[in-house]
């Protein structure tokens, strides 16, 4: 078992931006980010002996020689896409327990606004996608070239087997909009948004609106896990990693033939997860959601077990994934309102919750957060943290 044998020791990230260009490669601001995070831990370079990068955006060598880790003796990337963050924790955990290293690296980036967008490479590079050949030969051919039109059909699936509303979906939104007006680093901080201004917004691929899409964005993020043993030492109070898990869906590269349509990679991960940590949903004191959409927002809190599935639109509604609601979801802003940064920042945000450090959006008296990842045609990951 791995709970609270691992901890979570620093936490780095970068400023977000979209506009052209934000003066650094790829490479180079989840250093700037990796830099920031051995800062934050009192860490030196060559103390970090494991790396986790994230899939297509950096290599763990590329990394050991620009930082400096003189003695990497573990690397590894999880093919997950936006679940890999949140994924790798737990083999992070693992290595750092069975003494495969002493510190781990997991670092996150990319220029999703100056860069190359998803919407562009996922119709120019069939093979940059989840289930390239499938895509490339039954999605695109009808127009399905871009993640807001693959994951609508399990929106529009959902709003017709349980009635969830565009209203609900709004409220996802909404929520994130107003956690983002607390933070001012967030992209959307001094952009209020209405569910007027939301049901106005332009229909991209019905049922998403313009604002039930994430924000691209250049930016990058990164985070440390050690033992328990080394973390009691070090510079800043450790976050202990009670329980994580990842799975994913079947089939895990292509969505319509699924014999149970909404299982996802979550569905098979949390309850795992909340094994392990010895709690049940209902014990967490927020939750920082992957939000690449709205509804996978209320999906992922269904599949997690915060709620029954089909009970997710009624359970975000009024105000209930709000701060001060019955679970405060995305205190930072989320992907919607704060930044895309490939998930890595909900981990980032869990953690400075854990601390008490996220200001006029600290949840009172945090112990216990859960973070998720989502990536591809719906793997999934979680991690249970406590202060």
């Amino acid at each position: 078992m791995l709970k609270d044998k691992a901890c979570i020791v620093g936490i780095g990230d970068t400023p977000v931006c979209r506009k052209p260009g934000s003066g650094l490669s790829e490479m180079g601001i989840q250093l700037k980010a990796a830099v920031a995070a051995l800062e934050d831990a009192g860490l030196k370079a060559n103390q970090i002996d494991g790396i986790m990068p994230f899939p297509n955006v950096g290599k763990a060598e590329a990394f050991a020689a620009s930082l400096g880790c003189t003695n990497l003796r573990f690397a590894a990337t999880l093919h997950m896409g936006g679940a890999a963050s949140v994924g790798s924790i737990r083999a992070a955990a693992m290595a750092v327990v069975t003494g495969a290293a002493d510190y781990v690296m997991v670092p996150a980036g990319w220029n999703g606004f100056s860069g190359a967008r998803v919407r562009e490479t996922s119709a120019n590079d069939p093979d940059s996608i989840p289930g390239a050949r499938i895509a490339r030969d039954f999605y695109m051919p009808f127009g399905l070239t871009a993640p807001p039109q693959w994951y609508a059909l399990m929106a529009r699936r959902h709003m017709h087997e349980y009635g969830t509303t565009y209203e609900q979906l709004g409220a996802v939104a909404i929520a994130m909009r107003k956690h983002a007006q607390l933070n001012p680093t967030a992209l959307m901080h001094g952009k209020p948004l209405t569910m007027e201004d939301y049901l106005a917004s332009q229909m991209i691929a019905d049922p998403y609106r313009l604002f039930d899409c994430c924000v691209e964005t250049d930016g990058a993020a990164a985070f440390i896990v050690t033992s328990v043993e080394r973390a009691l030492d070090m510079k800043q109070k450790p976050i202990y990693i009670m329980g994580a898990a990842a799975g994913q869906p079947y089939p895990a590269d292509e969505i319509t033939n699924r014999p149970e349509f909404h299982r996802t990679g979550l569905t098979n991960a949390a309850p795992e997860a909340f094994r392990m940590a010895g709690i049940t949903p209902a014990d967490a004191d927020f939750a920082e959601i992957y939000d690449c959409f709205t509804f996978e927002v209320i999906q992922q809190l269904e599949e997690a077990g915060f709620c029954q599935r089909g009970e997710g639109g009624a359970f975000v509604e009024n105000g209930g994934i709000e701060l001060g609601g019955r679970l405060p979801v995305n205190t930072h802003g989320g992907l919607l309102s704060h930044a895309h940064t490939l998930g890595i920042g909900h981990v980032v945000e869990a953690v400075r919750q854990l601390r008490g450090d996220a200001g006029q959006r600290q949840v009172k008296d945090a112990e216990i957060g859960v973070v998720t990842g989502w990536g591809d045609f719906g793997d999934g990951s979680i991690a249970i943290l406590r202060r």
